[in-house]
């Protein structure tokens, strides 16, 4: 009896989810940067509120006329608040995104090593036809 050799070629859901994994990969990267900056600006923003806000309650503290800052000072705080509910946001978003593109790139890669080691996948070059 003969023996077969089974080989497995990229079916055509596997090529499929390859060239959309790296037609959106740079798309992803580009927003997790973004993203990244975001909450960079946003803990910056934060912290001027904070120091605007002890400002403005020493201001209220020294100030000989009396002048009442505690609205704009309320007004600041909770911008502050939402500026950390958007933060937190942005950080869950972030971390499932990233999640998300590791698993992705987990699964590629676990699928380009079991198509090269049935010999059925030969990488080629992108120069080359």
């Amino acid at each position: 009896m003969a023996a077969l050799a089974v080989v497995e070629t990229p079916s055509g859901k596997d090529v499929i989810a390859e060239g959309l994994f790296e037609l959106l990969k740079p798309a992803v990267q580009q927003l997790d940067l973004h993203v990244h900056s975001v909450r960079e600006s946003q803990v910056e923003l934060r912290e001027h509120i904070d120091n605007l806000a002890t400002e403005l309650c020493r201001i209220n503290e020294h100030q000989k006329v009396a002048l009442d800052l505690d609205p704009y000072v309320k007004k600041l705080l909770n911008a502050r608040r939402r500026v950390v509910l958007v933060n937190n946001i942005l950080q869950n978003a972030q971390e499932r995104l990233r999640r998300l593109n590791h698993n992705v790139a987990k699964e590629t890669a676990r699928r380009k090593t079991m198509l090269e080691t049935s010999g059925a996948f030969t990488p080629r070059s992108p120069s080359k036809p």
